[in-house]
């Protein structure tokens, strides 16, 4: 077992939210937050990380004959890669929205959303 692939998603996940800490525009803050659940890629991945594992096919081996790689982390992936997508879109049509509205995506700017 590697410690690598942990260490680089927690470096992924840092970069995205000193990123975020530092964001002086909407659309950046978007991006930093799509840096950082980016991490989870990498973190479900090592998870279901086998050494010398296969594909997650049965009909051509003999059960306990090889390792194979967890499937439902794969899946659990392929599902974190959907929601991402659909919440930056969703996250960048509210700041279209905020740009037309306001006329900035600076969110220092944006005095009316102050409470």
């Amino acid at each position: 077992m590697s410690l690598f692939p942990y260490l680089v998603s927690a470096w992924i996940f840092l970069v995205g939210c000193y990123g975020l800490a530092t964001s002086r525009n909407l659309i950046h803050a978007v991006g930093c937050l799509a840096v950082c659940q980016s991490s989870t890629y990498v973190l479900l991945l090592a998870v279901g990380y086998r050494d010398g594992g296969t594909a997650p096919v049965f009909s051509d081996l003999r059960p306990g004959s090889r390792p194979v790689v967890d499937p439902v982390v794969q899946a659990l992936t392929l599902t974190d890669v959907v929601v991402g997508a659909t919440i930056t879109a969703l996250l960048l049509a509210l700041v279209i929205q905020v740009n037309k509205r306001h006329g900035t995506v600076n969110p220092d700017e944006l005095s009316e959303l102050r409470g």
